[in-house]
């Protein structure tokens, strides 16, 4: 493998990195202020990218796709935080995991309903389309450069959120007791609807963005929740810096793993096999570097005990 390629897969898998941090900075926040396994966070995402290609079929605006996915996974979070998750705070982890599987069966069921079982696609926006050169001659496609930059700078709004705003603040408060600021007049209701739809909001975003690079299908939202759920072992359960770190270490790992271990076995046996091998250990590779870390670190890199 040359240099080159290297690079372009290091560059891959910062914008893998950068989706998963989208999608597991939600999942942390919830997790860690409202003690909420979420199985449905998947959903969320699945439900932003189907408005977003709705929404630039029918306007032709990427633009307004992607506020789209952002409003229509927030809206939906809020509706389900109020009408169903605000009922299972109380509850133990086993009742949490049953309502919020359901709520997937019902997120997939009504959006097949909605757009049908076949898939969608979303454009690629003419200003983003095509490679742009880099150092070292490395071309490299200008849509998945705008990924990095737009996760990179939602990371940097989101860490200037939780620590120097006083909704930050709250939520900080919040994930360390929640009883003590509901007594210091704090809406912890309110609060918790605001998290839940922020985090579905984030998951929307994501399913957008990735939405251009794949097809919009019923069911992509639960492989990406499965990894969601490693970054956030790894990084830590409700730290946000936990979660960016991880999604970043957990994509380079999975995308260099899928690139470079076919190739090394392909030296040692049939090029088709050592494509099925390598592609398996690629995919043990993040839970390898999960169990590596927890051995170490029980509460993650940066999680609290």
């Amino acid at each position: 493998m040359t240099m080159s390629l290297l690079a372009e897969q290091v560059l891959n898998g910062l914008q893998f990195g950068v989706m998963l941090f989208l999608m597991s900075a939600g999942l942390t926040l919830i997790f860690g202020v409202m003690g909420l396994i979420n199985l449905a966070h998947g959903s969320l995402y699945m439900i932003g990218a189907f408005a977003a290609a709705a929404v630039s079929a029918a306007t032709g605006s990427f633009v307004l796709a992607l506020g789209a996915s952002l409003a229509a996974a927030a809206l939906a979070g809020a509706l389900v935080e109020m009408t169903v998750i605000r009922r299972l705070y109380d509850r133990d982890h086993l009742d949490q995991v049953l309502a919020t599987f359901a709520l997937i069966l019902i997120f997939s069921e009504g959006t097949r309903w909605v757009f049908g079982s076949f898939p969608l696609f979303l454009d690629i926006p003419d200003a983003l389309s095509g490679p742009v050169r880099l150092p070292f001659g490395i071309h490299y496609p200008l849509y998945r450069l705008a990924i990095i930059g737009i996760g990179l700078a939602i990371a940097v709004g989101l860490f200037a959120l939780i620590a120097r705003t006083r909704i930050g603040i709250q939520i900080r408060a919040g994930e360390a007791d929640r009883e003590m600021i509901a007594a210091l007049g704090v809406d912890i209701a309110r609060l918790y609807t605001l998290v839940f739809a922020l985090g579905a909001g984030l998951a929307g975003l994501a399913g957008a963005l990735i939405g251009a690079i794949q097809s919009v299908q019923v069911g992509m939202g639960e492989p990406v929740l499965i990894l969601a759920f490693v970054v956030i072992v790894i990084g830590g359960i409700g730290s946000v810096k936990g979660a960016f770190v991880g999604a970043l270490l957990v994509g380079v790992t999975d995308t260099l793993g899928r690139a470079l271990l076919p190739a090394a076995f392909g030296l040692m046996m049939d090029p088709a096999a050592a494509a099925t091998v390598g592609a398996s250990l690629a995919s043990m590779s993040i839970y390898l570097l999960m169990a590596a870390v927890l051995i170490f670190r029980p509460t993650g890199l940066f999680g609290q005990a």
